[in-house]
């Protein structure tokens, strides 16, 4: 038994993950999707908390079950300061940012084409745009529109102490398995490659940014594979 915990990416929620887990807990297996980071809440929190609130879920976890991280866009950031926890067995990127050692989101980024992140009134935290049209082509195009509406309706703001915040990196002591998506518009798929050049498996799927939305099926089956 393994238990996946899983980290969402900015501007989102856990709720991201509600179609990919009940694969994870019919093969037997326990799944804990992290409810929603700190840095998309009230205390537009850094990625150094994000680590710190993800590290207490596993630390708390039930002793003699190994940890599968699973890192969705900013989460990889996340997972990656917990490289060198003792009781994680893999690390999955799912089209999510794998740093090196002082990178952040501003050093990873891709440039794009179109304005799609834009400051939020809190002043110290960033959103998506309000044009749902061009929020939807960057980040889920594969998605049908109703489910990008539900989706959309739910995004929160993001805190730019996350995205200016270096990583850590420490020395990782397990296997990294990064599924690249082509169709990616948020993270380019060249970005992916680029990063994903350090992973020791890579995956790649004909899918949108919003992976786990679009196909949560080939998401799970590549989770039980790990």
């Amino acid at each position: 038994m393994s238990t996946f915990v899983l980290v969402h990416g900015a501007w989102c929620d856990g709720s991201v993950w509600r179609q990919v887990t009940p694969p994870l807990t019919a093969a037997g297996h326990r799944a804990e999707p992290i409810a929603g980071l700190p840095s998309g809440g009230p205390e537009l929190a850094d990625l150094a908390a994000d680590a710190k609130h993800v590290r207490a879920v596993v630390d708390g976890l039930p002793e003699g079950e190994d940890v599968v991280l699973v890192g969705h866009s900013y989460g990889g950031m996340v997972i990656t300061e917990l490289a060198d926890h003792p009781r994680v067995r893999h690390s999955v990127y799912l089209a999510a940012f794998l740093p090196g050692a002082g990178e952040s989101i501003m050093d990873l980024r891709s440039e794009h084409t179109v304005e799609w992140v834009v400051p939020a009134p809190a002043g110290a935290a960033l959103r998506v745009t309000g044009d749902p049209e061009v929020a939807q082509l960057v980040m889920a195009a594969d998605l049908p529109a109703d489910r990008f509406a539900e989706f959309f309706a739910g995004l929160r703001q993001q805190s730019i102490a996350s995205f200016t915040s270096p990583s850590g990196a420490p020395a990782r002591h397990h296997p990294v398995t990064y599924l690249l998506c082509s169709r990616d518009e948020s993270i380019l798929p060249a970005n992916q490659e680029r990063m994903a050049a350090g992973a020791d498996r890579v995956h790649r799927l004909d899918a949108g940014h919003m992976v786990m939305l679009s196909r949560p099926t080939e998401v799970a089956e590549l989770l039980l594979g790990v």
